[in-house]
């Protein structure tokens, strides 16, 4: 008999069915001379300190560093668990072989790894690597079935991930609890956590204790056109006025007018991360809502494994896709086909193959998320706005590249050559930094779409507005905003208005959870172009399956709340992250090069024991330095009460930030004060956005 272990009864069920298992028993399925059972996800877990020495059961400093010399494993206290896990052992005792079907990551190869250690299963065992749950990905899994030892690796590179877990978060969370936690409050330390909530800390620290400071940007409007001065903004009142009188009066004229054409590639397809970053933008979901929601359309068939770190296809793929096509092609929502419009142009035709999509060499185990082709049916609304966020992503690839027209135009006021007292040079020397050759430089730009191409598929929902309020830039960050110029033609002039308009530094934006699992994938540097993030996550901390239930760890140990979309710190995050003096425990750089030899474990370029033994040396290092602290210092406790407490909001213009940032409603002015309310400087032009004082 050969039994099949899957990740979770639904999964177990649909695998029992493809393979003629069809006989229910008490924790499992058979016929057809299989048996397909099933874990909850884990089943077992590292053991405890206690189960190691009675020495280590107490919470101790005299017992730091705790380093087990053997590190085992055991069940999950729990009354289901145990039940299912004799089912399972009682199977493995009697079988032929053993088919390891959890999910294909480093995680799932933990989970079943670890219960056929605890159950002493001694037959074969071989692997399904399947990346999608459709019918067909099943059956072909069970043809090209694995040996359990191809993935060895990617198992050494899970278990020294789980030990070094282990060994940095027990020590180092009993030693700061003992140490600085008034015995009141568990000061949970972790090394992706407490690296991520240095990132908000930090952040938080820079909008303290930012101090916003004014300057003068001088532009002038010619033919119902505002063109900017080339010198960027001022930083004196004075000096921007002395630009403006000399420019006031005296006749605008064009000296350059440039056409470019260009072409926009579609983005590419999802990895976790990206589609996390979408859905927290677009919809308010948080990170954790994201994961479960396309780990439901994955186990519902709807789309591919979703707990990747790639945005690529492997070549094979290719010759799938005008299937998958076509199943979106039939896809109805409401009676209403989404996707057929966009697909008929390029249906019966050789799809596009690009290397920005299908890339075997920039694939490892599983490819970008895609639709599997399967059409969907009775999704939630949630599970629909992420399922088309992934079907219009998918589709954009094979669509022609947006072509678009840039033009740049140019245009100068000559400052005056002679003083009226006569001193011909003294208005020249005293022009402004912005003057060439004694004139003062203007510049507007414009984007004019020729042939839209891939930017027909994309959603025309705007982003979530609670989510633009804790990030005033995130509207305008996206680059493809079109402004048609009228035509203009050098050397033309005429009269034009000045104006000098006074605006405030503005800080850094607070995290959302957009902001922030961008900032754990690039170790905490900000990179906008894909393909360069793509190449920097060898440095990220934190793997794309495990950073939602960070954030949500960094909520349920009170060190953050949520303030709107803000990710906010609390004084408890604040106090724990100012006594920590290892940088170990809390930078992102270091956090990120143990990824980095996670991943080279796990494609055998590193020896897990070699990392095993450095981080012994180093959590042996942490323990020694906070026992020499001799301060009495101590971490404040922030309670459940003091979470629901409605922080203050700073009233004043220059305090709350806002004055000079892009209106979060129309992207063409920048927020103003007024009596009342901040409002918007297009208000004259017709955009509504408004904010009175006294709601933040």
């Amino acid at each position: 008999m050969v039994v099949c272990i899957a990740e979770k009864p639904s999964v177990a069920r649909d695998i029992a069915r493809i393979i003629g298992a069809t006989s229910s028993h008490d924790g499992y399925m058979e016929g057809n001379g299989y048996q397909v059972t099933w874990t909850y996800g884990h089943l077992c877990t590292l053991k405890e300190p206690g189960d190691y020495t009675q020495a280590w059961k107490p919470w101790a400093l005299t017992q730091l560093p705790m380093i087990p010399q053997r590190f085992g494993i055991k069940l999950i206290p729990e009354e289901h668990i145990t039940k299912q896990f004799a089912v399972i052992e009682k199977l493995m005792h009697a079988a032929d072989a053993i088919v390891n079907c959890g999910d294909a990551g480093q995680e799932g190869e933990l989970i079943q790894r670890w219960v056929m250690q605890k159950a002493q299963a001694k037959c074969p065992v071989k692997r399904l690597w399947i990346s999608s749950m459709t019918d067909e990905a099943i059956r072909e899994g069970f043809a090209n079935l694995k040996d359990q030892d191809d993935y060895q690796p990617l198992y050494m590179a899970g278990m020294s991930r789980a030990i070094g877990d282990w060994l940095l978060g027990m020590n180092a969370t009993r030693l700061y609890t003992l140490k600085y936690g008034q015995n009141r409050q568990v000061l949970s330390i972790g090394r992706v956590q407490t690296p991520t909530l240095a990132l908000i800390v930090n952040r938080q620290k820079e909008i303290d204790n930012f101090k916003p400071e004014p300057y003068w940007v001088l532009a002038t409007i010619y033919r119902d056109t505002t063109f900017t001065a080339t010198k960027g903004k001022f930083t004196s009142k004075e000096e921007g006025e002395q630009a403006f009188a000399l420019i006031e009066g005296r006749p605008f004229t064009v000296t350059k007018v440039e056409k470019k054409e260009g072409k926009e590639q579609p983005p590419q397809l999802y990895d976790l991360t990206s589609l996390q970053v979408d859905c927290n933008r677009k919809f308010g979901f948080s990170a954790e809502q994201t994961l479960n929601l396309i780990q439901s359309l994955y186990e519902k068939k709807f789309t591919t494994y979703p707990r990747v770190d790639t945005q690529y296809l492997s070549d094979d793929i290719y010759a799938k896709c005008p299937q998958t096509l076509n199943g979106l092609y039939q896809t109805k929502f409401a009676g209403v086909a989404p996707y057929a419009e966009f697909i008929k142009p390029i249906g019966g035709k050789p799809l596009k193959k690009s290397k920005r999509v299908f890339d075997t060499s920039k694939v490892t185990d599983h490819h970008a998320i895609i639709p599997t082709g399967i059409v969907p049916q009775y999704l939630s609304d949630a599970e629909q706005k992420v399922f088309d966020l992934v079907a219009r992503r998918f589709i954009g690839v094979f669509l022609p590249d947006c072509r678009f027209s840039t033009t740049t135009v140019l245009g100068e006021v000559k400052a005056p050559l002679s003083s009226p007292e006569g001193d011909t040079n003294a208005q020249a020397n005293e022009a402004p930094s912005g003057a060439v050759g004694g004139a003062i430089e203007f510049k507007v730009t414009g984007k004019e779409i020729l042939d839209p191409g891939w930017r027909v598929v994309r959603d025309q929902q705007k982003d979530d507005p609670s989510a633009l309020n804790s990030d005033p830039t995130s509207l305008t960050s996206e680059k493809d905003e079109e402004r048609t110029l009228p035509t203009f033609v050098k050397g033309e002039s005429g009269p034009h208005k000045p104006t000098l308009t006074e605006k405030w530094t503005t800080p850094p934006p607070y995290y959302n959870e957009a902001s922030l699992l961008r900032a754990m994938e690039t170790a905490g540097k900000f990179v906008d172009d894909e393909e360069l993030r793509a190449a920097m996550k060898e440095n990220g901390i934190g793997r794309p399956s495990s950073r939602a239930g960070i954030i949500e760890t960094l909520f349920k140990r009170h060190y953050i709340r949520r303030d709107r979309k803000r990710l906010v710190a609390t004084p408890t995050g604040i106090e724990l992250i100012g006594l920590i003096r290892e940088e170990l425990l809390k930078s992102c750089e270091l956090t990120g090069i143990w990824e980095k030899k996670l991943r080279d474990i796990e494609h055998q370029k590193y020896d897990a024991r070699q990392f095993i033994d450095e981080l012994k040396q180093q959590v042996t290092q942490i323990v020694s330095e906070v026992m020499a602290d001799s301060s009495n210092r101590r971490v404040a406790v922030t309670t459940d009460e003091d979470l629901k407490k409605k922080a203050p909001r700073k009233k004043t213009a220059a305090k709350d930030n806002l004055i000079g940032q892009p209106c979060p409603l129309c992207g063409k002015g920048h927020i103003i004060k007024g009596k009342t309310a901040y409002g918007c400087s297009e208000w004259k032009n017709g955009c509504t956005w408004r904010q009175p004082f006294n709601a933040g």
